[in-house]
């Protein structure tokens, strides 16, 4: 893991997910690429007049500045590589830019945007981010103070056994010198045969990592309650899960994670930050 990507909107939120970047990037011996996107309306009159290349230069020009400033500041306080990159892509395809050139190995983000409004989260930039690229991505919360991951809880439900993503996790387990805990959810609603199925899979799949990772300190949980989310959180809440770790496979539940007009969303993912890697994910 040698390199991270912070895409920043110069925000207090993204201030605290660089913070977070440079903390991990001192564990994890990586170095670290600042990120500022933004989309140029395009318009035939303007172009010709050559207005809007004018104004483009203007805010990369501006972006160059502040993302310059940030950059200093930082290595002001750490010894950690910290380059910085521009693109005027909408931000997911500016992420998957970067990766792709510079063999990024992680995303860090914050989950607040610059504008404070409720309709413009920075949180819907993020589940746009994880829907989109394929590399794994970690939310930080607006309000999050560093501290090093030391329990680590990977909720799953399909069992993965893909040699990419689990060497991935594991390795930044090793890094960060944390432990494993993996958990499975059945609802209150479902059959007991369900739920003798996931309390067998899970403990095979339990077995399986210890012996595939070597890891006597890996444990699990089957967690039961009416709501995935809540109880999820109420599990997170009161046994110090430091890090999430989840496995996408389809965008639509993460942007519905992300939602803030959802009558019961996640809260949880406000309080720990949120390690998601895609099912797809090839180093």
């Amino acid at each position: 893991m040698k390199h991270i990507l912070v895409p920043t909107d110069f925000s207090k939120t993204s201030e605290i997910a660089i913070d977070f970047a440079i903390h991990a990037a001192e564990l994890l011996k990586a170095k670290i690429t600042l990120l500022n996107s933004f989309e140029v309306a395009e318009g035939s009159y303007t172009d010709l007049m050559g207005v809007n290349r004018e104004f483009t230069n203007d805010l990369i020009n501006e972006a160059k500045i502040k993302l310059n400033d940030l950059r200093i500041g930082f290595m002001k306080k750490s010894e950690v590589d910290i380059q910085t990159a521009i693109s005027v892509k909408p931000l997911a395809d500016a992420i998957n830019e970067v990766s792709e050139e510079g063999k990024v190995d992680l995303v860090i983000m914050g989950t607040l945007g610059a504008t404070g409004l409720k309709t413009k989260l920075w949180g819907s930039h993020t589940s746009d981010v994880i829907g989109k690229t394929k590399i794994p991505v970690m939310a930080i919360p607006s309000d999050y103070k560093w501290k090093k991951p030391q329990n680590i809880l990977l909720a799953t439900r399909q069992f993965e056994r893909n040699d990419e993503i689990l060497d991935y996790l594991f390795e930044m387990t090793f890094l960060f010198s944390a432990s494993v805990k993996t958990a499975v959810f059945t609802g209150n609603d479902q059959t007991a045969e369900v739920y003798v199925k996931h309390q067998q899979e899970l403990q095979n799949y339990a077995e399986f990592l210890k012996n595939e990772y070597r890891d006597d300190t890996l444990s699990s949980v089957h967690l039961i309650g009416d709501s995935f989310e809540e109880t999820l959180e109420d599990y997170i809440s009161k046994n110090q899960v430091d890090l999430l770790t989840m496995i996408t496979y389809q965008e639509g539940f993460w942007k519905s994670l992300f939602n803030p007009s959802l009558t019961k969303q996640m809260s949880f993912h406000t309080r720990i930050p949120l390690l998601v890697i895609p099912a797809n994910f090839s180093k």
